[in-house]
């Protein structure tokens, strides 16, 4: 996982409410368990037609998408089943951070754990990032503030453990792993046996 402490992007936005996991990536992708290659596969057959072609109509196949890391979505985003596979295809793809003012509690979570960024923001600052596809923002997770293309700048709510993660490009494991020294010093000192 890479480190994140600020991220300077383009927006590119997809205005659909509800989308779920399996829009995101479609179950008959899922027959792998590691991350590499899924980003090909990342909203699968909303990005190709049935011929195999891109779809010229959809966003992420536009030449002003290329590039962007931060996707504003609309409204209750990654809906739907639990799957570690939604933010490893966007992640694959290049995708850092995904922007609404609703984002599903299991894909926010598996999101967190796996270096996806996500950012709830408030109705009125959503509209604005809706209406302006393409403008450049500053994430910056030190401060935890959005900083939209006309300077203005909001704090977005983030769990502090998450947080620190992210900005180490760690996770759970790793941040349990790089600990090891202190837990096995704490288990060869205690009095007691569990």
């Amino acid at each position: 996982m890479q480190a994140m402490r600020q991220l300077n992007s383009r927006t590119v936005v997809l205005p659909v409410n509800d989308v779920d996991t399996d829009q995101i990536i479609p179950a008959r992708f899922l027959t792998t368990t590691t991350r590499e290659g899924l980003g090909q596969h990342l909203f699968h057959d909303w990005r190709y037609r049935d011929d195999g072609s891109d779809n010229p109509e959809f966003v992420l196949n536009s030449p002003e998408a290329r590039g962007c890391e931060i996707l504003v979505a609309g409204r209750n985003f990654g809906c739907g089943s639990s799957r570690e596979h939604a933010p490893w295809a966007l992640l694959d793809y290049g995708i850092k951070a995904v922007i609404s003012t609703e984002i599903a509690d299991i894909f926010r979570s598996n999101s967190l754990k796996n270096g996806l960024l996500p950012i709830l923001v408030q109705p009125d600052v959503h509209a604005r990032l809706l209406q302006n596809p393409g403008d450049t923002i500053c994430v910056d997770l030190t401060t935890t503030t959005l900083t939209l293309a006309d300077g203005s700048a909001v704090t977005f709510p983030i769990d502090a453990f998450a947080r620190y993660c992210l900005m180490e490009g760690t996770d759970q494991l790793g941040f349990l792993q790089n600990h090891l020294g202190d837990i096995v010093r704490f288990e060869e000192q205690r009095p007691w046996t569990p």
